[in-house]
């Protein structure tokens, strides 16, 4: 095991498999939790820019499922299975990702949910996107050939939009 020298933040045994992605979203933790617990919720915001969603079956439990289909803007669809390997209201969501839930490439994701730092009484909520894959060549790829960091950018700043519209319309249905 290497050390690090002083003063030098230590780097995760994952880092080379690692894509973090984060973001301030101007609502309470709790209503951004649940656009991510919901399929009425996800189906309306799901994926980067252009993408939309069908679900086949969705099942929000600890190993529940949500088996659906990505329809990219040019017409391609994506195979797509979440199982929820861990659930914490409303602070934590850890999954497994692949094109079917027996994937050897899925890789494993973790969204955080905490009250954004310096906004007053839980008004803003910064959500993390921690995601693991299985090797740093499945690592690049996704990032290389799907462009995993963009397109993570984009499904949040799509969760943001539709949080926006929910509380300007002022319901969540």
């Amino acid at each position: 095991m290497a050390a690090t020298e002083p003063g030098t933040p230590a780097r995760s045994a994952t880092a080379d498999r690692e894509v973090v992605i984060s973001r301030v979203i101007d609502a309470p933790r709790e209503l951004v939790f649940e656009a991510f617990t919901e399929v009425r919720h996800l189906s309306r915001w799901w994926g980067p820019e252009g993408f939309t969603t069908t679900t086949r079956a969705f099942e929000f439990r600890v190993g529940g499922a949500w088996d659906f289909v990505m329809h990219g803007p040019d017409g391609t669809d994506y195979q797509e299975w979440i199982s929820w390997t861990e659930i914490t209201p409303p602070e934590r969501i850890a999954l497994l990702h692949g094109e079917s839930g027996d994937d050897p490439n899925a890789f494993e994701s973790v969204l955080t949910f905490a009250p954004a730092p310096g906004r007053p009484d839980g008004a803003a909520t910064r959500i993390q996107m921690r995601t693991v894959f299985p090797t740093k060549e499945l690592r690049d790829e996704a990032v290389e050939k799907y462009h995993a960091i963009e397109g993570g950018r984009q499904t949040l700043n799509n969760l943001a939009a539709y949080i926006t519209e929910l509380l300007l319309k002022g319901d969540d249905s």
